[in-house]
């Protein structure tokens, strides 16, 4: 268990394992081995870095790239300098990076070494940048990460910052197709962590000689989150550039790997590999899994082969992730109720089901889950009024997910109150894909859905009504979709009708669209 009573914020967190474990590997990716103390002196060389090229605290950098340990190394080094890391996810398209970019007024722009050209396309549209510098590899035009961080003293800034400074401002999609930066604080993060430490279940607790792997993409609160957590422990962290699910097993079998974070299509493909039942699973603690619900049948087989704890999470960017959690102990290889619920509040956070007037609704009734915890966000970025829809007040957050709670206090998520797709543990809203498609000269109209998917959980289907006359192919609208925003966003399929259902007011009729694809189901997420 941690020790936090030296941590006031974040940034303590390599000053303090450089203390007391510095010879101790840190960070492992691709075979560079980084130890505490280094890892403490250069966080404060990118500190000094930040604070050289003008920063000041409150400001923005972002950085698109995959995994790396020279991500985590920013990300600590923005905490002592008091400056904001805003992580974007590297599968979206250029004109989306570039919105994200220029709406956090970001100074510098970090980018990994497949994404240059990508950088390239959007720095010129960018004027509010002052730099830009490549992670890794050549880009003749920028500094290269190394260069740009080793040109400065290792000596620590000791920038005051505070425990209600925003420190990682993640963007989440919007409802209006444009996202959200959700703006997350130091308190956020340890107040939670505090209260969970205090905590009897095993699962919570993290030991000397855990190794934790973070796979997941740094774009997410499932990926950075994670990776803050392994850091903050002290632990071994082992990263991967992205997540390969034998690179997983070998890591398990190989590195000790005993501690990770994965949405269920991820643990699919781990699970499916022909090799995932020769490797030797006995060192593995817990299994956390997340972002989307998962199959019954599909986690009886994580159970059999892996033969571990499992915990299922619920819970939100706006929320620092975890806010309810299926600990291992209620994990059955029978359709129990318990396993289709998405587990209990954690420790110091309150959970509450509310009608359309924002009122209580009785136990087993559908209604909006509503938050109360110290984990829920400081507000959406320059949104005031998107901030005061969800935060209607005393530190409650309105989840969009309907859902009920039990007699015994678990919470069931039943549906989405806002058209919401998650598919691959990627949340997708219906606005961004529209918005997108409707350019397409054949498009008279258009509405995405959301349907069931064995490999995804959900994938994203648009209803389209042509204009008179035109007749555009499936093919011709999906490559449309994908020239405009991320692939995971577009259609994965696409049908054709004569005109969309409305109601007397004219909006469309999504649930009408959605039913013949979700009949026979129990809930409507999948």
């Amino acid at each position: 268990m941690q020790d936090d009573s030296r941590l006031s914020t974040l940034a303590d967190v390599p000053r303090l394992h450089a203390a007391t474990k510095g010879d101790q590997i840190a960070l492992s990716f691709e075979g560079r081995l980084t130890q505490h103390a280094e890892f403490d002196r250069r966080t404060s060389q990118v500190a000094n870095a930040l604070i050289a090229a003008g920063l000041k605290p409150g400001d923005r950098v972002a950085h698109v790239g995959k995994n790396t340990d020279f991500f985590f190394e920013l990300v600590f080094g923005c905490f002592k300098a008091g400056v904001t890391i805003v992580p974007i996810v590297w599968r979206l398209a250029p004109p989306e990076v570039g919105y994200i970019v220029g709406d956090a007024e970001a100074k510098l722009l970090f980018v990994g070494p497949e994404f240059i050209d990508l950088a390239r396309q959007i720095v010129p549209d960018l004027p509010g940048l002052t730099a830009v510098v490549a992670m890794e590899g050549n880009a003749p035009e920028w500094q290269a990460f190394e260069a740009w961080r080793n040109a400065q003293p290792a000596t620590d800034p000791k920038r005051e910052v505070g425990t209600d400074d925003v420190i990682l401002q993640l963007y989440t999609s919007g409802t209006t197709g444009r996202p959200k930066g959700a703006m997350l604080t130091h308190g956020n993060f340890l107040t939670m962590r505090r209260l969970q430490d205090q905590s009897e279940a095993e699962w919570l607790h993290w030991h000397d000689d855990d190794v934790g792997l973070i796979a997941m993409p740094n774009g997410h609160i499932g990926g950075t989150g994670f990776g803050i957590w392994v850091l903050y422990y002290g632990v071994k962290a082992i990263i991967t550039r992205e997540f390969d699910p034998m690179q997983v097993l070998d890591l398990i079998e190989n590195e000790g790997v005993n501690k990770f974070f994965m949405v269920p299509a991820a643990l699919q493909f781990v699970v499916r590999q022909p090799r995932a039942r020769e490797v030797d699973y006995s060192r593995l603690r817990s299994i956390s899994y997340g972002a989307s619900p998962i199959p019954h049948a599909l986690l009886v087989e994580c159970m059999e082969v892996f033969k571990c704890g499992f915990v299922q999470m619920y819970g939100l960017t706006e929320t620092t992730g975890t806010v309810v959690a299926l600990p291992p102990e209620d994990h059955s290889a029978d359709e129990s109720p318990k396993m289709r619920s998405a587990g209990k509040a954690l420790p110091g956070v309150e959970i509450a089901i509310l009608d359309a007037s924002g009122k209580p609704v009785p136990v087993g009734e559908i209604g909006e889950i509503a938050i109360k915890s110290p984990s829920n966000m400081k507000g959406y970025w320059k949104l005031p009024e998107a901030t005061a829809s969800a935060m209607p007040g005393d530190n409650w957050f309105k989840s969009g997910d309907a859902g009920y709670m039990d007699e015994d206090g678990y919470l069931y998520v039943h549906d989405r109150m806002k058209d919401m797709i998650i598919s691959g543990g990627e949340n997708v809203y219906p606005a961004e894909v529209e918005n997108a498609i409707y350019g397409h000269p054949d498009v008279a109209e258009v509405a995405v859905i959301g349907v069931p998917s064995q490999k995804w959980g959900e994938e994203v289907k648009a209803i389209v009504a042509p204009k008179p006359g035109a007749s555009p192919s499936e093919d011709d609208i999906i490559r449309w979709a994908r020239s405009k925003i991320a692939a995971f966003k577009a259609p994965k399929s696409v049908e054709f009708i004569d005109a969309l259902p409305r109601n007397a007011s004219g909006k469309i009729l999504r649930r009408t669209l959605r039913e013949p694809f979700w009949a026979g189901r129990d809930r409507q997420v999948n």
